[in-house]
């Protein structure tokens, strides 16, 4: 029964990253259509074509290697000066150069009579950044339903202000501890124990100012380190007066969202503040509507962080591929390892119900989403935040000229920054070459 779940999990969210790509391409797809460029092929994958089908003038199909998608596009490159399209010469000596030229003629190669204005260079700035950002606002939209879905319809975890267990002892050798597991006689008493604080006793205030949430008793306790610090609580309907002096320990830094910043190896970043030696009880809270934006907004914020990180986080994913590290459990995944987590919740009793097993793999589907999304913003090709950043170039060069009264510049030629783009392909390729294999030999865990 366990396989078969696991099975299941890796189905699952295979079929949802299948159809992200798809919905992500048909971003791309249906702008370029109504704006009137012709599309000879709409297909998710890469390599043999496993299965096509022509409708009207494209071709969709499913290619053999699930790594992506892509639509082609007549006359994604404008030609050089001088020539016309279709008409594209192939006389630059340079390697670099000639690239281009290559990439300009392919382009044009399946240019038909009548196909002249329907090129996607001729499209307006306005025009070309809307084809090119259709995909990854697909991505953004999925991850918004679903995550709305999750928010307000299953909710989310949040600690409260009620106290759901008392360490007896702080072992102050370790970080980003909760509660000793086991007591020695060298270790000092947890301060919540020494004030007499107990398991669902629930902090109302401390110091004289009210709390209303975790995240405020937390910030109090931790500015407290090594000071006196008087708590309200109310047990059993009445309330009680309770002093403790939170005990100097090195603890996470946290970061702007309430997560816990790590450095590229996955280890925490630490900072002496006041430890109490108690922790809250956790519930399930469906959100409202109005809620979600702030914490979508949060979540999106937070993407593009792990995404500005990518690089030095490949280098805790080198050292647990090939010594002996652990592998970073917030750090980048391939499909593989996302499979095998998809895999591992469906099929383990530790992740709860069938309920909450599958409301897990679907916001392991939304934050992919969120990633395709943010990943696909840089500003490199060939990615489309590569082609958006050029069409934004190409108005701000129109619209200087035309401030100044000077002719309309010609289209911007993305075709000389390939060079570039194949760089960048190749780091990508040799990223998830390696993603790919340390998901095998060293994959990352939950249990």
């Amino acid at each position: 029964m366990g396989a078969m779940l696991y099975v299941a999990g890796v189905i699952i969210v295979f079929v949802g990253i299948a159809l992200s790509i798809a919905l992500h391409e048909i971003g791309h797809l249906v702008p370029a259509k109504r704006f009137g460029v012709r599309v000879p092929q709409y297909m998710v994958g890469f390599g043999p074509t496993v299965w096509s089908r022509r409708r009207g003038e494209t071709e969709y199909g499913v290619k053999a290697i699930p790594l992506g998608g892509y639509i082609r596009m007549i006359g994604m490159f404008p030609p050089k000066a001088g020539d016309e399209p279709g008409q594209v010469r192939t006389s630059s000596t340079g390697r670099f150069s000639q690239l281009a030229d290559e990439a300009r003629a392919q382009s044009f190669e399946e240019l038909r009579p009548g196909d002249e204005h329907r090129l996607f260079y001729r499209l307006s700035v306005p025009k070309k950044i809307t084809v090119m950002m259709g995909g990854p606002l697909m991505n953004l939209l999925i991850a918004f339903v679903l995550f709305t879905g999750i928010f307000t319809l299953y909710g989310t975890m949040q600690a409260t202000s009620t106290i759901s267990g008392v360490s007896e002892c702080v072992d102050t050798t370790r970080v980003g501890q909760t509660a000793a597991q086991e007591c020695t006689p060298d270790m000092p008493a947890a301060p919540a124990n020494e004030a007499g604080l107990r398991p669902g006793d629930t902090i109302t205030a401390i110091n004289g100012t009210p709390m209303s949430s975790w995240e405020e008793i937390r910030a109090a306790i931790r500015d407290s380190a090594g000071r006196e610090m008087t708590m309200v609580v109310e047990r059993a309907g009445r309330s009680e007066t309770l002093t403790a002096t939170p005990i100097r320990l090195q603890q996470p830094v946290l970061d702007d969202v309430g997560g816990y910043e790590r450095t590229a190896t996955g280890e925490y970043v630490t900072e002496e503040v006041g430890f109490l030696g108690a922790s809250p009880t956790a519930e399930r809270v469906t959100q409202p509507v109005t809620a979600v934006p702030g914490l979508f907004g949060d979540m999106l914020a937070r993407t593009f962080g792990v995404v500005l990180e990518i690089p030095q986080k490949m280098v805790g994913v080198y050292q647990a591929a090939f010594g002996g590290q652990e592998r970073d459990p917030e750090g980048p995944m391939s499909v593989v390892g996302v499979g095998r987590v998809a895999g591992e919740v469906a099929s383990s009793e530790e992740f709860g119900t069938p309920t909450e097993k599958l409301m897990m793999i679907v916001s392991l589907l939304a934050s992919l989403n969120l990633m395709l999304f943010a990943f696909n913003m840089l500003p490199l090709l060939p990615l489309d935040g590569g082609h958006v950043a050029g069409a934004a170039w190409e108005g701000l060069k129109k619209t200087w000229a035309r401030v100044r009264g000077l002719p309309e510049p010609a289209p911007v030629d993305v075709a000389k920054a390939l060079p570039l783009a194949y760089t960048v392909a190749m780091a990508f390729i040799v990223m998830t070459g390696l993603l790919i294999y340390a998901d095998v030999v060293k994959p990352i865990r939950l249990l």
